[in-house]
This record gives C-alpha cells, structure tokens and sequence, in this order.
C-alpha cells in the first residue's frame, strides 16, 4: 500500500490522467483509467450498438496535460480505444496523447463544443505510439518541471512582470509550451532567444488566467475538496457580489474568494434556486409598523422562510419572524391596521440565527 501511494505521488504524468507511468514495451491499457482523471470524459454511449450501415465516427478526443484537449481524425480501418496513447498531428513534428473519447459520444462533444468535425482543417491521428514514441514522450516530460524553475529565473534576470506557471513539452521533444500569467502586457522577445538557445526547442509562449492558473495548478478548496476548476469545471463563468448578497453571505472577501484570488465559482451554483425562492419573499425595505415601534429588516433566512427584524433604534435585539407572519403583517398595515407588537408573531425559542447574536428569542402567540 505504501509503495502504491509513493509511486502515484511520483507519477509525473497524473497531470495527463495516467495511473502510472507508461511503459515502453506493453500495451499500456491500465495507463489511463477513466474515473480517476482530472477532467475525465465519460463515454456513456459506448455500450450502445450502432444500427446496421452507419459507420463508426472518424473522430476522437485527444487529451494532453492537464486540461488541453483537441479532437482528431483517425483512420476507422485501425481500431481507436479509449485509453490508447496515440502519436497525432503537430505543428511542427507530432505530439503524444491519450484518447479520451470514441465513437458517438467524441461526435456529441464536438457538436457541443462547437467543431466541425467535416472541417478539413481538423488534424489527424498518425498511429498508435510505439515504443520509441513513449520513450520521447517520457523524456520530455522528465524535463518540464527544472525546465520550469530555469525559465522563471531568467525571467526573473529580465525583470519581467510574469509569472511561469506551467511547461508542457510536446511529445517528440521538439516544442515547448509556457503558460504564464500577467496583469499587463509583457514584452517577451528576448526571453524566447534565451529560452531557445537553453533548451534547444522551439518555444511558445501561452497567457492564461487566474482562473486558468489555479486549474492547472490544482489544490484543496475550503470545503476540504479538490478545486473544481482542476477535477470537473471545464467552463468558467463570471462571478459577481451579486451572487453573494442573493444567498445573504456575509461581504467576507478571505472567504469568498479562492485560491486564485477571485471569487469562488461555486457561489454560482445555488445562485438560479436562491432567485426563485426569494420571489415569494416581500421587498426588504418595506417597514413593518406597529404601536411599539417600526421593525427593520436585518437578516434573512431564505429556505427556512424566517426573517429577522428589529425595531428601529435597536438593532441589537432582533425578532425572527415566519415569512407568512411578515406577509400578515404587511397587509394589516395596508388596510390601516397595526399590531401592539411583532414579538406576537415570532416564531418559536429554539429557532436561532445563523451569525453570532444576542437576539432576544420570543414564544410564538396567535394574533387575533
């Protein structure tokens, strides 16, 4: 068990959705595992047969490092699995992947990503990888992470306001991919010439997000979890305040922004049920008037259908109202009426508030 974990913390190609690393002389059909990769694709459609004449689809998804992935056309008189590591089409030479996505699920996820899969500009898969081809591809990859740390000190040397934050040889060794992150635009020229003539690889300098960086990257969130943006997220949405405010968070930027110092794109996913039922809820600026005094709204609980009030003048002690109570409530004050107070509707003692408080709790008595 240990040797287990100690070899797959040293697996340079994880970043890749390999197991282990690939071996040179084996088929290698235990190298890629669909499940355990970070943005797998699952083929859900591989158990369906395809009706007599139609011909199996002559593209396939092709997975690189981390989240790179493009779609190729293969030959349909060589048999294409999931999970061989094929040599494909580059410019220049060719680059070494694995294949992710086969048959009419590779053609769904075209048409979702938009791709023409008819487009004759589409590049081809050359062959299944032979030994020499994975003993390339392992030699490059070996070398990504001190090619890494070198160029980060000669950009340093430069003075150049970038950071490198991720290398990706191309699987014959002959390219090599930097993805770097700015705030402005960066003059890079000379960089190229000196990274040119220390790794002897053509050189292509790639710019990415904050966003991008973190999914690269990868990391434990807050919620003890892998980042979405490394595991499953492929699309990345903006986020706004707005998002927060609607789920009645607290404007706590250490806790709702992420490892890449934007907020967090999971605050976007219970945002569209927060919208549908804050509908039923009454504007929060209306005042509640009785005799004792106008109530405020100071907090909402919005699947609890509770909300908290004070009375003006005393936003310390507040009330937890049901929101058919509040409704009640405002439509006496429509008719002209007022209550004697609003600690007659409040709901029962054991309810309390999600933040620290000293809130007086109230039993709940029937208004007649």
């Amino acid at each position: 068990m240990e040797e287990g974990k100690k070899s797959l913390s040293n697996n340079i190609f994880l970043s890749r959705g390999c197991v282990c690393i690939p071996r040179m002389y084996d088929h290698n059909k235990g190298t890629y595992r669909p499940g355990c990769a970070k943005l797998d694709s699952y083929n859900w459609l591989k158990d369906i047969v395809l009706p007599p004449g139609q011909q199996v689809f002559d593209c396939v998804e092709v997975r690189f490092k981390n989240s790179r992935k493009e779609f190729f056309r293969i030959n349909t008189e060589y048999e294409i699995e999931q999970g061989d590591i094929v040599a494909v089409e580059a410019s220049p030479g060719h680059d070494i992947g694995i294949v992710t996505l086969v048959g009419e699920a590779c053609r769904i996820q075209m048409k979702k990503k938009r791709v023409d899969h008819a487009s004759e500009t589409l590049k081809k898969v050359y062959r299944k990888a032979r030994a020499t081809d994975i003993e390339k591809w392992i030699s490059a990859v070996e070398g990504e992470d001190s090619t890494m740390f070198r160029s980060r000190g000669s950009a340093a040397e430069l003075e150049l306001e970038m950071k490198i934050s991720d290398v990706e040889y191309q699987g014959d060794g002959t390219k090599a991919i930097f993805y770097y992150t700015a705030d402005e635009r960066v003059d890079f020229r000379r960089l190229i010439k000196i990274l040119a003539e220390m790794f002897r690889v053509r050189i292509e300098m790639r710019q990415i997000g904050v966003r991008q960086e973190a999914s690269r990257l990868g990391g434990i969130g807050s919620c003890g979890r892998e980042l979405c943006c490394s595991t499953w997220l492929t699309k990345f949405q903006s986020v706004t305040t707005q998002a927060a405010r609607v789920q009645q968070l607290a404007m706590n930027p250490q806790k709702l922004t992420g490892q890449c110092s934007k907020l967090k794109c999971c605050l976007n996913y219970e945002y569209d049920v927060y919208i549908d039922a804050l509908r039923e809820f009454p504007d929060n600026r209306i005042v509640l008037k009785t005799q004792k005094g106008n109530g405020l709204h100071q907090k909402t609980e919005v699947f609890k259908k509770i909300i908290w009030y004070s009375y003006e003048g005393d936003e310390i002690h507040m009330i937890a109202l049901p929101l058919d109570k509040v409704k009640e409530i405002i439509r006496m004050n429509e008719t002209g009426k007022y209550p004697e107070k609003l600690e007659d509707f409040a709901v029962k003692k054991e309810t309390k508030p999600d933040f620290d408080t000293d809130a007086d709790q109230f039993e709940l008595h029937r208004f007649d």
